[in-house]
C-alpha cells in the first residue's frame, strides 16, 4: 500500500476520473455515465471478471480495454474505493460504506485467488471485528445495504446484522456493565459520557427497554419488518415488540401521534444523529406492520389499532387488512374508549362517521371468542382482563354511548342507528336508558320522521328496562309518538306499583321479627314485670299496641279502596272508545294516580285505547300542557 500520507491519487475532471501514476490510460472503465481513465496491470493482477475481459479481448487491435459495468453495487463512488485500493493507496472502509464494498468485490471477484488478503476477505473481516460488534455501525451498514439488498442476502450481511442488532436488543447491556462496544468505548445508550470507564453522571438508560426505538426507525419498512421477524423468533417480549412498531408507526404516519398512547418523546441515541430518514410509503408500512403486531390486547394497544383503522381509510389500504384490523379491535373492544371509536367516513358518504366499521367490530367481539391475553401491567397502560358478561355490559354502554353521540348527525340513517342498537344481543343491556337518550337525540336531530318510522326505531328499546326517571321524562316527551308515550305511562304505572310493593314488604318484614322478638321477650320477663310494676304497666303497653294497629288497619283500608278506583278507571278507558275522550288527558289522569294490579291493567287495553284517529291526535298534542325537558340524560 501507498504511505499513511498519501491520502488519493486521482483527480476528477467533469465526468471523468484519472490516475496520477504519470503514465498514459490503456483501460476506460465506465459505470453510470462516470468514465475512470484507469491502467490494466492494476485491475488485472485483483480482479477476477476484469482479467477475464482482458484475456477476451487480447486478439483485437484496440490498444485501450473499454469496459461498461452494468449494473455495479454502489455506482462510481465505491468503484472509486475499489480502484484505490487496487493501485495500493489507503483502504476508505466504514460502517456506511462496507456492505457496498463487498458487494463490489463480489460483484469484480476480488478474491484470494488472484491475491491474498484481497478486497473481498479484507471487507468481510472488517465486518465481523468492527460492525457487528457495535450497534451505531450496524444500523448504518443494514441501512446502506438498501442499495444492494439482494446480493448482501446473499452472502447472509443482512442476516448477521439483524440478528447482531436482535441479540444487542434482548440484552440488558447493565448486566455485563459499560463500556460496551455497541454504542463504541466512549458512549453509553443514553449519551452519557465515560471517562476511562467511569460514568460522568447522566444516568444511563441501558436498562429501558425502548432505548433502542429511535433508532430502527430511520430503517426501511422492509428492513424493519425483517428486524422485528428476528427479535420475535429470538424470543422478545411482546409488549416490547409492540412498543418499537408502535413508535416507527408514529413516526411515519402523520396524524396517528394522538391514537398511540405509551410514552413518548423518546431520547436520541448517536446513531440517530449521522442516519438519513428513510423513505416510506405509508400503504406499504401500514399493510405490514399489521402482519407484525402481536395477538395481545391492552387498553393503548387497543387505541393504536383504532388510530391503524382510521389511517386505513384514508390510505384506502386493502380490504383484508381492514378486515385483520377490525378482527383485533373487535377481540378487545370492551377496553376501546368513546373518542377513538369516532372514525370520520371519508368515502364516499353524506354521514360523518364510519358506523359500518364500527358494526362489523362489534359483530367480530360477539362472534369471536377472544383468547387474548393481556400485555405486561408494567408495559404499556395495561387493563386487567374481566369476565364475559363483565365485558358484554362494558362495550353495551360504549355502544349505546357512540350511538347518542352520532345521533346528531343529520345525514344518519335510521336503519344504521337500528343496525348499531341491535348488533349486541338483549341480555347486555339490563337498562335501556342509553338507547332511550339515543333516540331522544336521534329525534331532537331529525324533526322530519314520520310517527311510522319513530314508532319503528323505538321498538329497539323495552320499556321495562327504563329506569322510573326515563319514564317520568318519556311520558311528557312531545317527540315520542302517542303510542309510545301510552306504553311508557303504563309501565311508570307497574314500576310505580311495584315501587310500593317493595316498600310495604321492606315495612312487614321488620315489624315481623320485631313483632316476635317482643312476644318472646313479653312470655320470659312477664312475671318480672308484673312482680316490678304491677299490672298497670302491661295495660299502657297493650293500648299502645292497639292504636298501632288501627292506625295500620285504617291506612292499608285506604290504600284498597284507591287501588279500587283505579281498577273502575280502567275498565272505563278500555270500554269507551277514543273519540269520547283525549289520548294525551287520559295519560295524564292516569299519571297521577296509582297503578292497579298487574292482572287488572293488560298491555292490550293500552293497545286498543291508541288507536285513536289522526286528527283527534294532533287536537291533543295541541292542547298538552307538559313541562317537558329538551332531552333526558
Amino acid at each position: 500500500m501507498a504511505p499513511a500520507g498519501k491520502l488519493s491519487g486521482f483527480r476528477r475532471e467533469g465526468h471523468h476520473w484519472f490516475s496520477d501514476a504519470g503514465l498514459p490510460s490503456d483501460m476506460n472503465v465506465s459505470i453510470e455515465g462516470v468514465t475512470f481513465h484507469l491502467h490494466k496491470f492494476p485491475l488485472v493482477s485483483k480482479c477476477g471478471k476484469i482479467a477475464r475481459t482482458y484475456e477476451e479481448s487480447k486478439n483485437t487491435y484496440d490498444e485501450t480495454l473499454t469496459m461498461v459495468l452494468e449494473g455495479f453495487p454502489g455506482g462510481p463512488d465505491t468503484f472509486l474505493i475499489v480502484a484505490k485500493f487496487c493501485y495500493g493507496f489507503r483502504l476508505e472502509m466504514t460502517a456506511k460504506n462496507v456492505v457496498l464494498v463487498h458487494s463490489a468485490a463480489e460483484y469484480l471477484e476480488m478474491t484470494d485467488e488472484y491475491e491474498e488478503g484481497n478486497l473481498l476477505s479484507k471487507s468481510e473481516s472488517f465486518f465481523h471485528k468492527n460492525i457487528l460488534r457495535n450497534w451505531k455501525d450496524c444500523i448504518l451498514a443494514l441501512q446502506s445495504s438498501e442499495h444492494v439488498l439482494s446480493r448482501a442476502e446473499n452472502f447472509h450481511l443482512v442476516d448477521k446484522c439483524l440478528n447482531a442488532l436482535s441479540t444487542m436488543a434482548c440484552t440488558d447491556p447493565s448486566l455485563f456493565g459499560w463500556p460496551m462496544m455497541m454504542y463504541g468505548s466512549f458512549q453509553s445508550p443514553g449519551g452519557s459520557i465515560l471517562w476511562n470507564g467511569i460514568n460522568t453522571g447522566a444516568r444511563i438508560r441501558s436498562s429501558e427497554s425502548e432505548w433502542w426505538f429511535e433508532d430502527i426507525s430511520y430503517l426501511s419498512v422492509g428492513l424493519f419488518e425483517k428486524l422485528i421477524k428476528t427479535m420475535q423468533a429470538r424470543g422478545m417480549r411482546p409488549e416490547t415488540v409492540a412498543g418499537a412498531i408502535m413508535y416507527y408507526s408514529k413516526k411515519h404516519l402523520p396524524g396517528l401521534g394522538r391514537w398511540q398512547g405509551g410514552k413518548g418523546g423518546k431520547t436520541r441515541t448517536v446513531a440517530s444523529f449521522s442516519l438519513t430518514p428513510a423513505t416510506v410509503d405509508q400503504r406499504v408500512l401500514l399493510e405490514s406492520i399489521e402482519k407484525l403486531l402481536p395477538q395481545k390486547k391492552g387498553k393503548s394497544f387497543c387505541r393504536f389499532l383504532l388510530g391503524l383503522l382510521r389511517v386505513a381509510s384514508i390510505l384506502n389500504v386493502d380490504q383484508t387488512c381492514t378486515e385483520s384490523l377490525e378482527k383485533r379491535i373487535g377481540m378487545q373492544l370492551e377496553l376501546a374508549t368513546l373518542d377513538s371509536l369516532l372514525i370520520p367516513a371519508y368515502a364516499d358518504s353524506d354521514a360523518l362517521y364510519n358506523t359500518d366499521c364500527i358494526e362489523h367490530i362489534v359483530h367480530h367481539f360477539i362472534s369471536t371468542e377472544s383468547n387474548l391475553t393481556a400485555f405486561s401491567p408494567s408495559s404499556l397502560d395495561l387493563q386487567a382482563s374481566s369476565s364475559s358478561s363483565e365485558s358484554l355490559k362494558k362495550v353495551a354502554r360504549l355502544i349505546d354511548s357512540y350511538i347518542a353521540e352520532i345521533a346528531s348527525d343529520v345525514n344518519l340513517k335510521p336503519g344504521k342507528l337500528r343496525a348499531l342498537a341491535q348488533a349486541l344481543p338483549e341480555s347486555s343491556r339490563s337498562l335501556h336508558d342509553g338507547l332511550y337518550r339515543a333516540l331522544d337525540i336521534y329525534f331532537k336531530a331529525h324533526p322530519w320522521l314520520s310517527d311510522s318510522e319513530k314508532e319503528d326505531l323505538c321498538n329497539i328499546i323495552d320499556y321495562q328496562k327504563l329506569s322510573i326517571h326515563a319514564c317520568a321524562h318519556a311520558s311528557q316527551n312531545d317527540r315520542l309518538p302517542l303510542r309510545v308515550i301510552l306504553q311508557v305511562l303504563f309501565f311508570e304505572q307497574l314500576h310505580l306499583r311495584t315501587a310500593l310493593a317493595g316498600c310495604l314488604n321492606t315495612l312487614d318484614g321488620e315489624n315481623a321479627p320485631a313483632a316476635t322478638v317482643t312476644a318472646s321477650a313479653r312470655g320470659d320477663t312477664a312475671g318480672e314485670i308484673v312482680q316490678r310494676d304491677g299490672w298497670v304497666a302491661v295495660v299502657r303497653e297493650n293500648r299502645v299496641l292497639k292504636v298501632d294497629m288501627d292506625r295500620m288497619s285504617t291506612r292499608v283500608g285506604e290504600l284498597e279502596e284507591e287501588f279500587g278506583k283505579i281498577k273502575q278507571e280502567m275498565k272505563t278507558v278500555t270500554k269507551s272508545h277514543s273519540s269520547r275522550g283525549s289520548p294525551r288527558l287520559l295519560a295524564r289522569k292516569l299519571g297521577c294516580k296509582l297503578v292497579p294490579r298487574f292482572s287488572d291493567a293488560q298491555p292490550e287495553s293500552l293497545d286498543r285505547s291508541v288507536s285513536t284517529p289522526r286528527p283527534s291526535v294532533d287536537r291533543a298534542r295541541r292542547s298538552h300542557k307538559s313541562r317537558h325537558t329538551e332531552s333526558f340524560s
